[in-house]
Formats: C-alpha cells, sequence, structure tokens
C-alpha cells in the first residue's frame, strides 16, 4: 500500500506532462497582441466552444512566437498579414485560414510567397465586397453618381471588378492612379474636382496614420464625402463607414474553422458575412444629410438577403 501511494504522485506528474504535451487542435497565430486580435481571437474560441472543442485544445500566439512553435495541429488561423505571411512560407500539412487581412494584402502574400488559393490556403478578408459598398453608396447618397478611386500598388487590380459592380448600380467610376513614392494629393485633386463621392479602398500607400487627416481635410474642402473602410476614419472626419467588427470576423472565422474540423474542405476566400455602419453626424449634418446608422445597416442588409 505505501509503495503504490509512493508511485502515485510519479503517475499523476507523468500524466500533467503529457496532457502538457498533447498536441493542440487549432493554432491562432495573432500579429500581436492586443486588443483588436484578441476579441477576433476570443469570438473564434467562443465558436469553437460551441462545437465541442475544450479551450484547452487550441493554443494562441504572435508571428514572433510561431518560430519557436513545432506544433502539428489540424488547423491554423492567422489574424492579420504578418502571420499570414509566416505561414504562407511554412511547411505545414495543417490547412490556414488567413484573416483581420484587407483581399490586397492576401493576394499579395501569395504573389511573394508563391503559394496559391486551395483548400490548404485561403482567407476570410477583413475588408468588404465592393458590392456592398456601392449598395450603401446607392442607400446613403441616392444622388452621388461619380464615385472617385485613389488606385495605388495593392488595389489596382480591383478596378475591373470594381468598374463592373458600379456601372450594374447605374454609377460612374473616376479613379486616378497614384505610383509608388508619387505624392497622393496631385491624384486626389483631380479626383476631387470629378467625383461626388471618394470611396476608400484599404492600401496603405494612399490611407495611412501619415495622410488620412489631409485627404479627410482635402475631401471636406471639396465637399465630396468618403465612405471608408474603417470606423477610425468616421471619426477623423470621413462621411460613413461599412465595415467587419473584430468579434464579427473572429466569429465567421471559427465557424469555418468548425466545418474544417468536420471534414469539410476550407473553401475559397471570402468576405464576411456580418458588417456594421458608422455615420459622422457632424459632417452629415454640414452637407445636409439625415444618415441613421442603424437603418442604414439594416436596410443594406435587408438588400443582402433579397427581402
Amino acid at each position: 500500500m505505501t509503495s503504490r501511494l509512493l508511485l502515485l504522485p510519479l503517475v499523476l506528474l507523468a500524466l500533467v506532462r503529457g496532457a502538457s504535451a498533447a498536441e493542440p487542435v487549432v493554432v491562432i497565430v495573432s500579429s500581436e497582441r492586443s486588443p483588436a486580435y484578441q476579441e477576433a481571437a476570443d469570438a473564434a474560441l467562443a465558436e469553437l466552444a460551441r462545437g465541442g472543442l475544450p479551450v484547452g485544445d487550441v493554443l494562441q500566439v504572435t508571428a514572433a512566437e510561431l518560430v519557436l512553435q513545432r506544433a502539428t495541429p489540424r488547423l491554423f488561423i492567422a489574424l492579420g498579414t504578418e502571420p499570414a505571411a509566416a505561414l504562407a512560407g511554412r511547411e505545414t500539412r495543417a490547412p490556414v485560414l488567413c484573416t483581420l487581412l484587407p483581399r490586397a494584402s492576401f493576394e499579395r502574400v501569395l504573389r511573394e510567397s508563391g503559394r496559391r488559393v486551395s483548400d490548404q490556403f485561403s482567407a476570410l478578408y477583413l475588408n468588404q465586397p465592393h458590392t456592398r459598398q456601392l449598395d450603401l453608396v446607392r442607400l446613403a447618397l441616392p444622388q452621388a453618381r461619380r464615385v472617385g478611386v485613389l488606385w495605388g500598388p495593392d488595389t489596382r487590380q480591383q478596378e475591373a471588378a470594381l468598374e463592373a459592380a458600379a456601372q450594374g448600380r447605374g454609377l460612374k467610376l473616376v479613379g486616378a492612379q497614384i505610383q509608388p513614392h508619387e505624392p497622393v494629393f496631385n491624384g486626389l485633386k483631380r479626383l476631387l474636382d470629378d467625383a461626388d463621392l471618394l470611396l476608400a479602398l484599404a492600401d496603405p500607400q494612399i490611407y495611412n496614420s501619415g495622410s488620412i487627416q489631409n485627404i479627410l481635410l482635402a475631401s471636406f474642402r471639396a465637399k465630396v464625402p468618403m465612405l471608408a473602410f474603417s470606423p477610425a476614419y468616421v471619426r477623423a472626419g470621413a462621411l460613413l463607414a461599412v465595415y467587419s467588427t473584430p468579434a464579427q470576423i473572429g466569429q465567421q472565422a471559427g465557424a469555418i474553422a468548425r466545418g474544417v474540423l468536420q471534414g469539410q474542405p476550407l473553401g475559397a476566400p471570402q468576405y464576411p458575412r456580418e458588417f456594421s455602419v458608422s455615420v459622422n453626424e457632424h459632417v452629415a449634418r454640414s452637407l445636409g444629410l439625415n444618415l441613421e446608422p442603424q437603418v442604414l445597416t439594416e436596410r443594406l442588409r435587408r438588400q443582402e438577403r433579397g427581402s
């Protein structure tokens, strides 16, 4: 009896070591530890838990910590461009779902890594489909007909698709190409002279912390409102934005992950299902507009459902 009691701690220690050494089922890799990435990760974890996956079977690391990990999970979820690029260059048999990155950034990762979209490497984009953006234009600004777009190196490949979506809605696209290292404001001035609305697309060469205030000021003075891709830009002076929150993205990523763990293919890249609309009331009043963000959000959702 005494010998059994002496062996018990060793058995428990072996069990603990075995449990801690178990391979995670899902590895979530974030660009950094910040509230937005954690919000997305928490939503994905909650969705996975609803599918019966214990929280202990999910490992969370940053892209910097990924190099120290040799885990072989059944699925990677990459939150942000940095982990997507890191996993694109890594030999892994597990599928990789990239999210919290715009379509242009995902396509750049593909080009630079030589990867192709497949059931092993796909994406849930952060940005919105062009159809949703232009439908919001029609709802919020029915008099607008000429939609201005600044094209940079990350977005110019979307021109044909956006042009087709605009034509299908009776809108005309007015574009200005911004070459690498070219000042944004030369093209912006020409654009604001011809456009009824400035549609901002996620391109870091054009829209970044160093340029956004001047772009917003120029558009405000020209009385050409901006439809942005971030609520932060609305707070800074854009008229409105349609976007998906980290929690909305994380929940959808978790639902996709649940499907993969149940044997479904990762599938083609997709846009967010859930979204929100934000309005800068001060800018709206200065333009003589009365826009209710909740009303616009609901009308847009109903329009997409066909109801």
